[in-house]
């Protein structure tokens, strides 16, 4: 009896400029790219699987939707219900500014208006104007009372079955008002949008004839169901950077390299993250466009760097690059469909560094690219060559910034970490950027341009359970029945979601009696293991040790994994096009390229001749 073939997966990650898809059917791997569509991303999403995997049983989706959502400012009207006197927690924040030396510059407007902000005391019913989508209930103290935050739920579910409710004890059960409240309205505010997008793309799905269950990248790294995405939306705000993330991280592993760079440069942006021991920095508070958002996420440091990053004079007649971006629609002007700014892309076009064919059929056009970079030639000279440079010399600073705060600003050495590239753009600049920085080397991973769709396959569903605690060497007991509760939490939740246990583990919050902030440290045995771990991950990453000062435990942290669907050695199968799709096969030729100390004739070589 002839054994039946393995169930196709397949993942789709939508970028600003492409969406880029990999299919692997247990010995192969397919890859795929199409043009973003920024209106509706599920037509991109559709026809990537269309094209691809028809038959794909598992379809493993990394999206912008929430990211796009709250930067559009597209979420959905909602009420703040908290203690009465709380109200304006959102607004009131912290003393701290954006931008410690700009006195111009503003926090964002809260997502909540004053008139939306509804303050109640012990068994009051909040009244909701009839607009109301969506109610995030924040109470003080919510993180360790349950019950209350519930029986507020319960008399507005009451009142209004038809809107959305996010609980601050079941989003975020952690202390500071703030921060939590923050996060809770984020959770709400975003629900229904993202709610409506995952249904849409299941109903574009099944009409295109896909019958595929459908799994959603998470920020931390893993994968979680279409309906808890819809529900904890705040935990999908870095779906797609995240991919990219675990594939570096595997990558690294397989080699051998203890300290890894992960450079993801596609059309909009570029993401940076260290990687230590194969294991992702994951940070558990972190702002999204200004608003605090406390879900585990892997420590993505994101700048307006990408190949639609547009190029412009400032006032001072300097050459600027970004944050602005061509997007996919109309793109750089290289790809004739209507863009007239120049872009990185265009300056890499002029340069030569680019080829004249893309993936999704785009030819690009060198006259175009010249005639958009000649729009900035001024403080060159009208030399369109050395502007061209220019440009490229500008990204790759900012680059370069955001790697030296991922690491120097963390008490961490860029010269002993390695640079994966990867991205749409990532192999272009790798090689300078880990110069400028005196890497180890730069690496440029088989299916690079598609690296964070591939790093979909390689993740593992995954649950992040969290709750605040204060807890002191006197509270072994209670330290250890805390744990158990929350990795419980997680490892059943985990097999509701996939019918299966995985793999547990634990980290707290640790700080000194009195200290403000806290580092997260893996959990291993006790007290003692725990204070050493907290010593030396606080002189590493603070350059100092109060060594024998008390600590106490504000956070514990429990989390459950599953198998991925993919682990890296499968990843040297090849793709059924022999190479990377991304990269255009034929012979290897020559072609001239300019260069800092002018033009080279640089040797081509296609991937799969190596």
């Amino acid at each position: 009896m002839s054994a039946q073939p393995a169930p196709i997966v397949l993942a789709v990650d939508v970028g600003g400029t492409f969406t880029d898809a990999v299919a692997w059917d247990g010995t192969r791997l397919t890859v795929e790219k199409v043009s973003s569509t920024p209106r509706d991303q599920g037509i991109g999403v559709t026809e990537a699987a269309r094209r691809l995997a028809p038959g794909a049983a598992t379809l493993l989706h990394g999206s912008t939707v929430a990211t796009n959502a709250l930067l559009e400012r597209r979420g959905a009207r909602t009420a703040l219900v908290t203690t009465a006197g709380f109200e304006d927690v959102i607004e009131i924040g912290r003393q701290d500014r954006p931008s410690l030396y700009d006195p111009f510059a503003d926090r964002p407007e809260p997502l909540v208006a004053p008139p939306d902000r509804i303050g109640v005391g012990d068994g009051e019913m909040p009244t909701l104007d009839p607009s109301i989508e969506a109610v995030a209930v924040s109470l003080l103290h919510g993180y360790a009372d349950h019950d209350a935050e519930r029986a507020v739920a319960a008399r507005v579910a009451a009142e209004r079955p038809d809107v959305l409710i996010a609980l601050s004890s079941v989003v975020a059960p952690e202390f500071r008002e703030f921060e939590r409240t923050s996060t809770t309205v984020l959770n709400a505010y975003l629900q229904p949008e993202v709610e409506r997008y995952l249904e849409r793309i299941e109903r574009r799905l099944a009409d295109a004839g896909i019958q595929s269950r459908l799994a959603v990248m998470r920020s931390s790294g893993g994968l979680i169901s279409p309906t808890a995405a819809a529900g904890l939306p705040s935990a999908i705000l870095l779906s797609g950077p995240a991919g990219g993330v675990v594939a570096a991280a595997a990558l690294g592993e397989a080699l051998g390299h203890r300290s890894v760079i992960s450079f993801d440069m596609g059309g909009t942006s570029t993401d940076v993250c260290r990687i230590e021991d194969g294991t992702p920095t994951v940070t558990y508070t972190r702002a999204v466009d200004g608003y605090p958002n406390q879900m585990p996420s892997v420590a993505i440091n994101t700048v307006g760097a990408g190949g639609g990053s547009i190029a412009w004079i400032d006032s001072g007649g300097s050459l600027r690059v970004g944050p602005r971006s061509a997007g996919a629609e109309p793109g750089p002007a290289a790809y004739g469909r209507g863009g007239t700014l120049p872009t990185v892309t265009d300056a890499n076009v002029v340069l030569g560094r680019i080829p004249d064919d893309l993936a999704d059929g785009l030819n690009l056009s060198v006259p175009a690219a010249r005639r958009a970079v000649a729009t900035v030639a001024g403080p060159f000279g009208g030399d369109v060559e050395a502007t061209a440079l220019g440009i490229v010399a500008v990204v790759e600073e900012v680059m370069a910034g955001a790697i030296r705060t991922i690491t120097i600003e963390e008490g961490a050495d860029p010269r002993g970490s390695v640079l994966v590239a990867f991205g749409g753009a990532g192999g272009l600049h790798a090689a300078a950027l880990a110069r400028s920085l005196g890497m180890r080397a730069a690496i440029v991973p088989p299916h690079a341009g598609v690296f964070s769709a591939l790093g979909l396959l390689l993740s593992p569903p995954r649950i992040d359970v969290a709750q605040g605690v204060l807890l002191t060497p006197d509270d072994d007991a209670r330290l250890e029945e805390e744990v158990t509760r929350v990795v419980g939490q997680a490892k059943d939740q985990l097999a509701a979601m996939t019918g299966r246990t995985g793999d547990t583990a634990a980290a707290v919050d640790v700080r000194y009696v009195g200290q403000a902030h806290e580092l997260t440290i893996d959990l291993r045995r006790g007290w003692a293991e725990l204070v050493a771990d907290f010593t030396a991950a606080h002189r590493t990453r603070n350059g100092f040790a109060r060594e024998g000062d008390p600590i106490e435990v504000v956070a514990v942290r429990g989390r459950a994994t599953g198998r991925p669907a993919l682990i890296w050695p499968d990843v040297a199968a090849r793709t059924d096009a022999g190479g990377d799709a991304v990269t255009p096969g034929g012979a290897a030729h020559v072609r001239p390229v300019v260069t800092a100390g002018g033009v080279v004739d640089a040797t081509v070589v296609p991937r799969e001749a190596l």
